[in-house]
């Protein structure tokens, strides 16, 4: 029984843990938030818009009402102007007068005497009685009209000064009109405009409903495509079109996956590439040596110059696993720089010493610039090999008896390299690719140079670890320039 009841209890808390978690994926939904929002604007602003005409039209109709017994009162206490006094009125029918007046117009009318005694009330509920009134007070007082609209009792009231006929203050005269009638239209009004608000509100609702639908459709596409691109389908792309927003999302998407596109396809082909690379030295050397070996007596001139042959081969080898491994370490986030103080001209001039052999075997006129002594801290081996790369590629790829011109200024913030040189130039198209570690411009010359398209991809990836930069401007059959810029300091950002 006990376990019964435990199965019960704990099927029971599965289901109230699902309808929960239904209801809160319901509600996090952006198009039921929408509608929330959008409903509770639109029920304030109608239900706060007929209010507000409401009030203003009340308030409109009390001061017109207000304003109609003040002159109704001002009109009748000028029939006193006529007698001497109260009794002289009464005695010629003035209160019978007022009576049938009052009766006809549903308008109540009191004349209160200098002693604050009522001596006529047309209601005939207040007569002989003091009255304690401040507007009555106000009047003895001032001798000065009052009138307003009294919301507990819900009473237009008007109170003027009373004259005889010699023109002598003699009593005061207060006319009442019972608003309870009016506000008892203003609450069946009210009933009619509820009914009005209620249509209003259920209208708006619904075509809050049809147009956050049609308003949410390029959202939807939007969701579906991204869906589709993540279950694998990466050709597919979001329309441009829509709103701004819509079209600003589909753009920077499709701008993502573009390059994610053209990353693995470079991927794909780097792999190729390498996979070549690193197979045909291999293969020239196993040819060679094969040759060597199923010939009996090789002159020591042919020996010399397989085993030469062989030597290129394993040097060729190494540099491509020697930039791979560059790559590698260059990825893990532990890789750090051996920062120090280094002359910059120093290590200029000897970078281009050890590459002037090479530049001579083109003719190709290689040429250092100096304008001032500068020393920067940086890592002096990966800057080396920075300025190796940019000086060795000018110079692969230039023109026989071509020149290399290499320069180095500074400021008081950065220290600048310059390498500009006469060779073959870089198509306007591969300018923005240059850098990416698995691009080459011309795949056949760069096996022919013994290029691995890695070397610019080390270049950038170096000059950035030393927050730096690194731009290029380029022009077919006329020249490439490389300009770097880095800082004479450098700054540690994960200190």
């Amino acid at each position: 029984m006990f376990r019964k009841n435990k199965d019960r209890n704990d099927r029971r808390r599965i289901l109230m843990y699902r309808i929960l978690k239904g209801f809160t994926r319901f509600i996090n939904r952006y198009s039921v938030r929408q509608f929330l929002i959008g409903a509770v604007i639109i029920a304030a602003a109608v239900i706060f818009t007929f209010e507000g005409f409401e009030l203003i039209y009340k308030s409109s109709v009390i001061t017109r009402q207000t304003a109609l017994i003040q002159n109704e009162a001002v009109l009748i206490s000028a029939e006193y102007s006529n007698y001497e006094s109260l009794a002289e009125a009464e005695r010629n029918s003035m209160n019978s007068r007022l009576s049938s007046y009052s009766a006809l117009n549903q308008i109540r009318i009191r004349v209160v005497d200098m002693n604050y005694v009522v001596c006529m009330d047309t209601y005939a509920i207040d007569t002989g009685k003091t009255i304690l009134n401040s507007r009555v007070f106000d009047i003895f007082r001032s001798h000065k009209n009052s009138s307003g609209y009294d919301k507990k009792t819900g009473n237009i009231e008007a109170a003027v000064p009373v004259y005889n006929s010699t023109g002598d203050f003699i009593a005061v005269l207060i006319a009442d009109l019972d608003y309870t009638e009016i506000d008892g239209l203003f609450h069946d009004v009210n009933g009619q405009n509820n009914n009005i608000k209620l249509v209003i509100i259920t209208v708006s609702f619904v075509a809050l409903i049809v147009g956050i639908y049609f308003m949410n459709r390029p959202l939807k596409r939007v969701i579906e495509i991204v869906a589709n691109v993540s279950a694998g389908h990466t050709d597919e792309r979001i329309p441009i079109k829509g709103y701004t927003e819509i079209r600003e999302i589909a753009d920077d998407f499709n701008n993502i996956m573009d390059r994610a596109n053209e990353t693995d396809q470079s991927r794909a082909e780097f792999v190729s590439n390498v996979s070549h690379e690193l197979k045909t030295p291999i293969t020239s050397i196993k040819v060679l040596a094969e040759s060597l070996n199923t010939q009996d007596d090789v002159p020591i001139e042919v020996y010399q110059e397989f085993m030469q042959d062989i030597v290129s081969e394993i040097d060729r080898e190494s540099k491509i696993i020697e930039d791979l491994l560059t790559l590698v370490r260059m990825d893990k986030s532990a890789s750090s720089l051996n920062i120090s103080s280094v002359n910059m001209n120093d290590l200029m001039e000897l970078t281009l010493k050890r590459l002037k052999p090479i530049a001579q075997k083109k003719n190709i006129e290689l040429l250092f610039e100096s304008f001032r002594p500068v020393v920067a801290q940086i890592d002096e081996v990966k800057m080396t090999q920075v300025i190796s790369n940019l000086v060795e590629n000018s110079i692969k790829y230039n023109v026989d008896e071509g020149w290399v011109h290499v320069s180095l200024n500074a400021d008081y913030q950065y220290f600048y390299v310059r390498v500009e040189d006469s060779g073959i130039g870089i198509p306007e198209e591969s300018i923005n690719k240059i850098f990416e570690r698995f691009y080459r411009v011309d795949k056949a010359r760069s096996r022919e140079t013994g290029g691995t398209g890695l070397g610019l991809a080390i270049v950038k990836n170096i000059v950035l670890m030393h927050h730096g930069t690194i731009k290029v401007h380029s022009e077919e059959n006329i020249g490439t320039t490389f300009t770097m810029r880095i800082p004479l300091n450098y700054v540690d950002n994960q200190q």
